[in-house]
């Protein structure tokens, strides 16, 4: 495999690009880790993996291969709202956790998103997949935003048959596909252009449990919730991709178009269906968990196949990565020894690389050159200020604050500067991450972010995988380092700076 630096990149632009306005396909996989994909395994382990993935595989040998890209957390919701807003997640009024259906947006009307971006540049925008962003919904009883928490409540009052505001349209997308909180819930419900989108005929809304839903393992650990009374989790992929298709062929003859395409897979519950466009999926895989990612490469390959059906392959750009690293839940999946992470330390929601390292794949017929790798740093938000470099279209200074334009990385027609430090966060265990000269630090916080006290410091270039045995923070030669990245990570962060030019 060839490796690019920033002095190789000029063999890239041997052709001129297909046209100023190439369309842009982002695939955002939820829970998706370095070592779900085959790819990984084959180029850099060799070895395989216990599941095939031709799709992604195939990206992964078309186009350019980050390896050392990362989310800007390691969960799922505040990864989804720094990757719409080119934004840490500190700068939101809820830097921990996640938000639910009828939480507040915490993108402004003064953001910058991936979807106005796309607007202002010219292109038709869409929206498919999962929200996870929060969003307004009316409650019947009072007419007021409704902030409540339907889970605990099966007699609540909140109209969930359309949104009131915030959600997809109001970021920019002129079409929207999507289910606010994934296949996981509550709510289980899917809204077209911001409408409640009945999934068969008979369709209601009610209060789905273990005992109203159509089989009880629908409703996940996140619990009950307002849902379709058709709501079939085994089905989502289909559905989602189904829509994705006729985004693509409803737009390829009218301009250039972006589609942010947030699939739900493989997040829990692990519900696969008995068949896939005619491959089989559920119980062809150790577990149901493994059984899922057949489920995501089918989709990835529907996406595919369609731009090249429509004849606009040639001429998008597709971007392939994930909100947080894989998982490391499923014992059936560890038992028959598939490493989500591919052996970097850790899993989704942990500090560690393998809650955060992450899959990022970029393809671009008669642009990238396939089956090439970058081994520069990159956060997944990187994508806003490409695509606003791509389009031509200005950020104010207050705008995607920390996202920087991977477009020299993929075109080679400029030099690019690399990140003079990386700034991430983990899960639930609120802790904080900051990365400079190949030593990353890791400093314990508290919900209300009034501390930071640094608990471990690796050397990812003698260390790459952190050894516990080679945690530093405490060692006496580097004390001056500790001290030196801790004060650095809290003047950047209490400063409210840009971190990017």
């Amino acid at each position: 495999m060839k490796t690019i630096t920033t002095t190789l990149l000029a063999f890239l632009c041997c052709s001129v690009f297909a046209s100023n306005n190439p369309n842009i396909v982002f695939i955002l996989a939820d829970d998706l880790g370095l070592g779900d994909i085959n790819h990984y395994w084959e180029e850099f382990q060799s070895s395989k993996s216990l599941v095939p993935t031709p799709a992604m595989d195939a990206l992964a040998q078309s186009g350019l291969w980050f390896t050392d890209a990362h989310s800007p957390t390691a969960l799922c919701s505040p990864t989804r709202y720094c990757v719409m807003s080119g934004n840490y997640n500190y700068r939101s009024y809820a830097p921990w956790g996640v938000w639910g259906t009828f939480r507040e947006n915490a993108i402004s009307k003064d953001d910058a998103t991936l979807g106005r971006v796309a607007k202002k540049g010219g292109y038709a925008t869409g929206f498919i997949g999962k929200w996870h962003l929060g969003g307004d919904f009316l409650d019947k009883a009072t007419g007021n935003i409704y902030r409540g928490n339907d889970r605990k409540d099966p007699n609540t009052t909140v109209d969930a048959t359309r949104y009131a505001g915030n959600g997809p349209h109001a970021l920019g997308f002129d079409y929207s596909f999507n289910i606010p909180c994934g296949i996981q819930g509550p709510i289980y419900l899917a809204y077209e252009n911001e409408v409640w989108y009945p999934l068969a005929k008979d369709s209601k809304i009610q209060y789905l449990d273990e005992k109203t839903a159509l089989y009880p393992e629908i409703v996940s650990d996140k619990g009950p919730g307002l849902g379709d009374s058709n709501w079939d989790t085994r089905n989502i992929g289909k559905i989602l991709s189904t829509k994705a298709v006729d985004f693509i062929e409803d737009k390829a003859d009218e301009g250039p178009f972006f589609l942010y395409y947030c699939t739900p897979m493989v997040h829990v519950p692990h519900l696969p269906p008995e068949e896939f466009d005619g491959l089989r999926i559920k119980g062809t895989t150790p577990s149901p968990h493994l059984d899922m990612l057949k489920d995501l490469d089918q989709q990835v390959s529907r996406i595919v196949n369609a731009l090249k059906k429509a004849g606009v392959y040639d001429n998008t750009l597709i971007i392939l990565s994930s909100d947080n690293g894989g998982l490391g839940i499923s014992s059936k999946t560890n038992k028959a020894g598939h490493d989500s992470s591919g052996e970097w330390r850790g899993f989704k929601n942990a500090a560690h690389e393998g809650g955060h390292r992450v899959p990022f794949i970029a393809v671009w017929d008669g642009v990238i050159q396939p089956g090439t790798t970058s081994d520069e740093p990159v956060i997944n938000l990187d994508v806003l200020a490409t695509m606003a470099e791509m389009m031509d279209v200005d950020l104010s200074k207050n705008q995607a604050m920390d996202s920087k334009s991977l477009l020299p990385l993929l075109t080679g027609k400029k030099a690019y500067q690399s990140r003079p430090y990386i700034i991430l966060q983990a899960g639930s265990k609120l802790q904080t991450i900051y990365r400079q000269d190949g030593w990353k630090l890791i400093m314990q916080s508290n919900s209300k972010c009034t501390k930071f006290e640094p608990v471990e410091l690796y050397n990812l270039d003698s260390n790459p995988y952190e050894e516990p045995s080679l945690n530093l923070v405490n060692h006496p030669e580097h004390q001056a380092r500790v001290k030196a990245m801790h004060t650095r990570y809290l003047d950047i962060r209490n400063s409210g700076m840009r971190t990017v030019p």
